[in-house]
């Protein structure tokens, strides 16, 4: 089998009017080096004109967002200055709205934490109610945090889709009772008086593993979330795809159980994989199985996660009806991923989300083989599945990486001159 090719590192251009761009390609070309690049390794990589390296250089050294991190060469000649990612020189905050859970995070440049905060999601589901909240836990996360409110470069908010991105507004996600034609990200950025910007939960997630997955995360892949509800992100060649509308991923209608229960959000489906997944109906099967003990009445969503790690604790202590439970259910995650793979031709799986931990060893120890047997590429490559190294924040990590993608990253629209 032949290896997946591997991405080329995005090349200025010298003409004119073209120096926004540069500045993204060459920021992007430090993030992704390791141990940062001198200004030689830059023109050689980006092909820009040392004069262009030279001069954007030292505008990104002005701004802070570089720094000179000593200097590099043991042969003839002057040493060179490696530049940076300044970490301090940018920070983002990021929300993740879930139906059960908000997290939230303070971002600095190079992806790192530098404070954090969740609380349950009010049980009302009333917008205003939820606004509020995020708001107050924005404020008291930079306060805390020390940052200078002037280096937030602005607040992320991942929502369950569907989303008009256009209008930054929340459509009709079917776990968050109410929620018509929610305007969240003009709401959020009012209630704080901080610029918002706001994407689908799982597009985030996919932003979240290029910016902060570590050096070399930009290719092709498909981000699978594993929330309260089921999604895909994807990245072609280092930039996120969001389709026509934003709404790109919405993987859960997939079917992969004819006879299977009715779709939760009434389309007149029966057994999609966001129905088929749902924790909540897993940990039913637990439970009508003997497997798990019942609810308490009235359960939260707390007590469906500790149920769903419980089960899977069972799990990994060889309980054969808790195995045969999860086994069906990465079957039938497999069988949806394969649909993604064949239809996109991905080079990577990525898993990841609050629900995944706690299955990550099991389905990472069966899926691969029930994933690449079910695709047509199987003759040519093996394509490589694996958890995100940013556990469960994955989703509020990725709408703070948001603010950093759309100031820095080079994106093909900027080289629309027009506007």
């Amino acid at each position: 089998m032949t290896e997946p090719r591997q991405p080329a590192a995005r090349r200025g251009t010298n003409l004119p009017r073209m120096g926004d761009f540069n500045l993204t390609v060459i920021v992007d070309a430090i993030r992704r080096s390791e141990s940062g690049l001198s200004r030689v390794e830059l023109a050689q990589i980006v092909g820009l004109s040392p004069q262009t390296i030279s001069n954007i250089s030292r505008r990104l050294l002005d701004q802070g967002l570089i720094i000179e991190a000593g200097k590099e060469g043991s042969g003839p000649g002057k040493p060179r200055t490696i530049l940076r990612l300044n970490p301090q020189g940018m920070y983002a905050v990021g929300v993740h709205l879930d139906p059960s859970i908000i997290t939230l995070v303070l971002l600095d440049l190079v992806g790192a934490i530098v404070a954090k905060e969740t609380f349950l999601t009010p049980r009302s589901h009333e917008p205003e109610e939820i606004v509020e909240a995020i708001a107050e836990c924005v404020g008291r996360l930079i306060t805390t945090s020390g940052v200078p409110r002037a280096l937030v470069g602005g607040i992320g908010v991942a929502a369950p889709g569907p989303i008009d991105l256009d209008r930054g507004a929340v459509v009709g996600p079917p776990l968050l009772r109410g929620w018509v034609d929610v305007p969240l990200q003009e709401m959020v950025q009012e209630a704080t008086g901080i610029e918002t910007t706001m994407d689908k939960d799982v597009t985030s997630a996919a932003v979240a593993e290029i910016w902060a997955g570590g050096p070399g995360g930009s290719e092709t892949f498909a981000f699978f979330y594993l929330g309260t509800g089921l999604g895909c992100g994807l990245a072609l060649n280092g930039e996120i795809y969001r389709g026509s509308s934003g709404n790109v991923g919405e993987i859960g209608h997939i079917i992969v159980d004819p006879d299977g229960p009715p779709c939760f959000d009434g389309c007149g489906m029966r057994g999609t994989i966001a129905t088929v997944l749902e924790p909540v109906r897993i940990v039913g099967e637990a439970i009508d199985a003997g497997v798990l003990p019942p609810l308490p009445q009235d359960p939260t969503a707390p007590d469906f996660q500790k149920a769903f790690a419980r089960l899977c604790e069972l799990v990994n202590a060889g309980d054969e009806r808790a195995v045969e439970i999860l086994r069906a259910a990465a079957r039938n995650l497999a069988w949806a991923a394969a649909v993604v793979g064949n239809m996109l031709d991905v080079e990577r799986m990525v898993f990841g989300g609050p629900f995944w931990e706690p299955v990550a060893d099991f389905c990472l120890s069966v899926m691969p083989d029930m994933v690449n047997e079910l695709l047509a590429t199987r003759g040519i490559y093996r394509v490589e599945l694996m958890g995100t190294g940013l556990g469960d924040d994955v989703g509020a990590v990725g709408a703070a990486c948001l603010v950093l993608e759309r100031a820095l990253a080079p994106r093909a629209e900027r080289l629309l001159l027009g506007g």
